[in-house]
């Protein structure tokens, strides 16, 4: 009798967990700004980001990078900038589906989430550093 109520509390606790750091994802992914109105648009497939643009657009693998950072362009808006295999991918936080890149970032082990949706809603004045292999 007793045994069973304390595996089904651990359980409960298990369960709790989980829905919390659930909980912690979507408001994390509520927040992150997705793009639109901007030049181009980003798709992620296949672990491959892919920027299609009139000007200046390309792919990078995912298992490639080295660095993910945002960089203020020359007018002071946010742009990523992908590294990798030395080619260098350059994203306007306005390009349409750029939301796409939150899953794609998650999956980067030690990538700085908090720092990715601060600067992507603001204006950076100096490179930041997301996540760096």
């Amino acid at each position: 009798g007793l045994t069973s109520l304390g595996l089904i509390k651990w359980a409960s606790w298990a369960l709790a967990a989980g829905g919390a750091s659930m909980l912690w994802a979507s408001v994390q992914r509520a927040r992150f700004h997705g793009g639109s109105g901007g030049l181009g648009v980003v798709e992620v497939d296949e672990r491959q980001i892919v920027y299609l643009a009139p000007v200046g657009g390309g792919f990078l693998s995912l298992d490639g990078l080295s660095e993910v950072a945002i960089i203020p362009d020359r007018a002071g808006l946010p742009v990523w900038r992908f590294t990798g295999g030395g080619e260098r991918l350059s994203v306007p936080t306005s390009a349409a589906g750029t939301e796409a890149l939150f899953d794609a970032l998650t999956a980067l082990p030690g990538a700085d989430m908090e720092a990715a949706i601060r600067a992507s809603q603001g204006r950076p004045r100096e490179t930041i550093v997301i996540w760096r292999r």
